[in-house]
Parts: structure tokens; C-alpha cells; sequence
């Protein structure tokens, strides 16, 4: 049997948003939440959709920023909810499951804020990929009964981009935005002034023009990921000095420049880890 076409793949995932009545996207403005909440909208209509994304200090400002936009053009109400996970000490200590107290947070959050509201379900933008990485939220999601339409249609992250595209999103080439958090080394104690200096560094890097980059947190170094074609660029002398002298007054003793260049989830390269299982 030849494999399901990008389209009837597309139709599944809204024949199960419009199974689900009215919905609340787990909405971070990255190019997956996006496309859920828009295909929500179209499905539902906006009356049924909100789009809830948590406030921490794990969430750059940027891309708050951007949720507050793209709800907006998008026509969905959005909802933003305090979660400080970082009070909790399971998440703060950083082990290789943080994310699993992360998004347990912001789930346990949005039921509170649905009960009573006639919301029938959560929804997410976890996508067929996403199984084949080390993504501890998925048990969350499992265990807060969160919907995944994009997984459970097959959809893969390329399927992602190229229904952006095609529906006019400007989000169908944002570069991967994960959470502040995921720059601090597994077993480094997550602290908002830790965040704050990833922040900083990075948004200074993207004003040289750097659209994707990490600033990855190893105590006090830090260890700047570009793509390997701008790796040279970075290391010329007066850039260098530039980058340093930031890095630096944010809190930086030590500035390195990895030679193997940007790859998303680097930091999961410390660890063993199993694939989990995809929805059916």
C-alpha cells in the first residue's frame, strides 16, 4: 500500500481537531503550535479555540512577543498563564526529564483553566518526528490525556513547513525556538539569572544577523553554536572581540565556538535514550 498523501494526511489532522468540538492550544508561536492553532481556527471557528501559551522565565521575550502576534493575526484569543515551573525543585534541578515537569506544569494549568469553560480537550503541536528524539513531554502529554493531531496524523516537521507555507504562515521557516532552559547542561541547577544570560547572548547574536544559533550554558563558559558555514565569520578577529566583550559583562568567564556547528538538541547528546512510542 503506497504511503498516505501529504493532503489526505492534512485532512485527517482536521477531521480530528473538528472531532474534538471546542479546543485549547498549547501555543508557544513555534512553526508547529502554529499550525495547530491556525487549522483550529479554520476548522472550529475562532469562538472555539483559544490559544493558551505559559509565562516563565524559561520563555524568551521575543518569542512571547511573537505568541501575542500571531494569536492575533491568527484571530484567537490567547491566554497567558503564570506557570513558574521553575518553583518546582524537579524541574530547577535540571535532570535529562525536566521537560516532563515543564509541560506537567503547563497542562495541570490549562485543565484548571478550562474546567467549566466547555474546552473539550487540549491539543498540542507534537509532531511524527518528535518520536524519534528525546522529547520527555510526550509522557506528559500522555498522562494529561493532551491531544496530539499533528502526530496522530502522520504529519512529519517538512509536512509541517510545507502546510505553513501553503497557508500563508510566516512561521514556515522560523528556525526551532525550544525553551531557554534546554541551553543549560542536564544536572546544572536552572536559575532566572542563568536564563537571563542565555537570553541576552542570543539576542545579541541574532542582531549580527544570526537567525539560528544556541547559546549553550556549561556553568561559566559558554558555548556558542552557529551553523558550521558561519563558524569562520564568527572567529574573525573583530567579530570575536564583539562577542566576547558580551558575553563577558552578561556573566560569561569562558567564550567558545563549537566547530561542528548548530544542531538542534545537542545537549541530548550526553545521554542514552529510547524511542517512544508514536500515538496509533
Amino acid at each position: 500500500m503506497p504511503p498516505e498523501s501529504l493532503d489526505s494526511r492534512y485532512e485527517k489532522m482536521q477531521e480530528i481537531i473538528r472531532s474534538l468540538g471546542r479546543v485549547a492550544v498549547a501555543f508557544s508561536a513555534g512553526v508547529d503550535s502554529t499550525l495547530v492553532l491556525r487549522v483550529a481556527v479554520d476548522v472550529l471557528g475562532p469562538e472555539n479555540v483559544i490559544a493558551v501559551t505559559g509565562r516563565s522565565g524559561s520563555l524568551a521575550q521575543a518569542e512571547f512577543e511573537a505568541a501575542q502576534v500571531l494569536a492575533s493575526e491568527i484571530g484567537a484569543e490567547l491566554v497567558v498563564l503564570d506557570t513558574r515551573e521553575i518553583e518546582n525543585d524537579n524541574y530547577a534541578a535540571n535532570p535529562e526529564n525536566r521537560c516532563y515537569y515543564c509541560k506537567t506544569t503547563l497542562y495541570t494549568a490549562m485543565r484548571d483553566y478550562i474546567a467549566g469553560r466547555g474546552i473539550t480537550a487540549i491539543i498540542n503541536g507534537i509532531n511524527a518526528d518528535d518520536y524519534d528524539d528525546w522529547r520527555p513531554g510526550i509522557q506528559a502529554a500522555g498522562e494529561q490525556a493532551v491531544r496530539c493531531p499533528v502526530a496522530e496524523a502522520g504529519l512529519t516537521k517538512a509536512d509541517i513547513r510545507e502546510l505553513s507555507r501553503r497557508l500563508g504562515l510566516e512561521t514556515y521557516d522560523k528556525p526551532a525556538s525550544p525553551c531557554l532552559a534546554s541551553r543549560v547542561q542536564y544536572g546544572e541547577r536552572i536559575t532566572p539569572e542563568k536564563l537571563q544570560r542565555i537570553e541576552s547572548c542570543e539576542a545579541f547574536l541574532h542582531k549580527m544577523g544570526l537567525r539560528e544559533c544556541r547559546v549553550r550554558h556549561h556553568y561559566n563558559l559558554a558555548r556558542i553554536e552557529v551553523p558550521a558555514d558561519r563558524v569562520a565569520e564568527l572567529a574573525e578577529p573583530q567579530t570575536r572581540r564583539r562577542i566576547i566583550e558580551h558575553f563577558r559583562q552578561a556573566g560569561y568567564n569562558y567564550v567558545t565556538l563549537d566547530l561542528q556547528g548548530f544542531r538542534s538538541g545537542s545537549m541530548n547528546e550526553v545521554i542514552a535514550f529510547g524511542k517512544v512510542q508514536p500515538p496509533l
